[in-house]
């Protein structure tokens, strides 16, 4: 029987924003769990920082908390150390999480906290109306660069995969199954969970058509516990974006390691 996970909140992304499809795929994957019994509502904590991203909890019929801008972390690793049975699900941004809070994420995974980040990758401050990011790419236009960015964005899988996380995959926000499937898998994970979730701004960046093109599916069988292997997945230089899974291992998480 299918739980009633939606909130009485009117939606205000824009109309046939991604976020609505990362919406739909997140509730979708808690709804899975729980009947699979790997999952207790109850446990569950759905965690927001700052920016369009930050509105899903407004939408949603579970436990959750808004942050500061980019301090989402801090407090995901509060809540997971003052109660371990919690599932803690972070909801972030590109702006948030890799402009703002660059420090909590990589030492969340450096430690391999036991909580799970769902990137909302945009690549622009859309909720201030179209900024540049870490993650935007050289030349791109906003309002706080009116002549192109000069700067060139860095790779947040590989940032990931260098300082340790544990579990390290991306999706594409209007592929609603699939993005389903990584999130459960990221759920399901014991440690430091990261998925990058590409979700084109439809009214800043519009990028739906290129990505459309450009991304693909890794293979079934890529060895996810070969660290180097997930490395030169995500910097392959081929004009295609790969999806899925790159990397998943098992290691002591920061929890148990500072409460044994």
């Amino acid at each position: 029987m299918s739980l009633n996970l939606t909130s009485k909140a009117r939606v205000t992304w824009c109309p046939g924003c991604p976020n609505g499809q990362i919406l739909v795929a997140y509730r979708q994957a808690i709804n899975s769990l729980v009947e699979a019994g790997s999952l207790k509502l109850e446990n569950l904590v759905s965690v927001a920082g700052i920016g369009c991203h930050g509105k899903i909890t407004d939408y949603l019929q579970t436990n959750t908390f808004t942050s500061l801008h980019g301090r989402l972390l801090p407090s995901m690793t509060g809540m997971k150390l003052a109660n371990p049975n919690l599932t803690v699900v972070g909801m972030t941004g590109d702006g948030d999480s890799l402009s703002e809070g660059i420090e909590h994420l990589v030492h969340a995974a450096r430690r391999n906290s036991d909580v799970k980040i769902f990137l909302h990758d945009n690549q622009v401050f859309a909720l201030t109306t179209g900024q540049a990011t870490a993650l935007s790419p050289r030349g791109f236009k906003g309002k706080s660069t009116p002549f192109g960015s000069v700067e060139d964005p860095f790779n947040p899988l590989l940032l990931m995969l260098s300082v340790g996380a544990t579990f390290v995959a991306r999706s594409f926000a209007l592929d609603i199954a699939k993005t389903k499937e990584i999130m459960m898998a990221a759920m399901r994970h014991k440690g430091f969970a990261f998925v990058d979730i590409i979700q084109p701004c439809i009214t800043f960046d519009d990028t739906r058509e290129i990505y459309k093109q450009t991304t693909y599916w890794i293979e079934d069988n890529f060895p996810t516990t070969d660290r180097n292997a997930a490395i030169a997945k995500v910097t392959e230089n081929s004009g295609k974006v790969p999806l899925g899974i790159f990397f998943k291992t098992e290691a002591p998480t920061f929890e148990e390691s500072l409460l044994s």
